[in-house]
Order: C-alpha cells, then sequence, then structure tokens
C-alpha cells in the first residue's frame, strides 16, 4: 500500500511538472513575433512550366526557362 502512494504521488507530480512546461512553452510562441515572409515573384519554364523564383531563373532570346538545357532546347528548334 505504501508504494502505490508513492507511486500516485509521483506520478501527480510528473503530471503538474508537465503541464507547467507546456504553458510555459505556449505563452513563449504567444510572445514571440511571428516573421512575414517575402512574397517572391514566380514565373514558369517556357518549355516545361516548371514555375521559378524570378532572380533564378535563366532568360533567354525566346523565354524564360528554369535550366541551361530548356534554354539550348529551345532556342535549337
Amino acid at each position: 500500500m505504501k508504494y502505490l502512494l508513492v507511486l500516485v504521488v509521483v506520478m501527480v507530480a510528473i503530471w503538474i511538472w508537465r503541464s507547467n512546461r507546456a504553458e510555459e512553452r505556449s505563452e513563449s510562441r504567444r510572445d514571440r513575433p511571428r516573421r512575414e515572409a517575402a512574397a517572391v515573384d514566380m514565373v514558369g519554364c517556357d518549355v516545361c512550366g516548371l514555375h521559378c523564383p524570378r532572380q533564378d531563373v535563366i532568360v533567354g532570346r525566346r523565354g524564360m526557362y528554369c535550366c541551361d538545357q530548356h534554354r539550348n532546347q529551345a532556342e535549337q528548334a
């Protein structure tokens, strides 16, 4: 009976400790300011249609492409 009482006390202590930690984590998440994601202009490849950020796209004579292979393929045809 004594061991059962000790086990119950330990379980209650663990439950209280974990619930306090959960409250602290949720409070710190609310206090932390959210960073707004900057919008990025996306353009589609003229060969495959894959959308890439404008700063990563390869500009050719006939359009915009996701890689050199597609630029070469479009300009040879």
